[in-house]
């Protein structure tokens, strides 16, 4: 009988501890998951190869966005752009939808 609790025990301990790597597995500690809604920022650093900015919102939050097809980047008077006009500190406002752990760009508006 304490040999089933020990292995309980021992089968539980086990479970956790490898769920608890899983989820941290290949998140950077150093950003931030946000709500879906739109935010202003400053973008930190662009990489154009990634097609991925980093963006410091004005709470303090760094927000990792990759590109897909489907998002937009415009200029600050509304007319569409292109991720190649995206500068480090350039002023812009982001539209977000997180899905699941991570904040997914619906648009990116420069504002300087």
């Amino acid at each position: 009988m304490k040999k089933a609790k020990k292995m309980k025990k021992l089968i539980l301990g086990l479970v956790l501890g490898c769920a608890f790597l899983l989820t941290s597995c290949g998140e950077n500690k150093n950003t931030d998951v946000l709500d879906s809604g739109t935010y202003q920022g400053v973008a930190e650093k662009v990489e154009a190869d990634e097609k991925e900015i980093y963006v410091r919102t004005s709470d303090d939050k760094l927000v990792e966005l990759y590109f897909t097809d489907e998002t937009t980047v415009m200029t600050s008077d509304g007319q569409a752009s292109s991720f190649d006009e995206l500068k480090e500190n350039a002023k812009v406002e982001i539209t977000v939808e997180k899905k699941g752990n991570k904040n997914v760009p619906v648009s990116v508006k420069i504002l300087e």
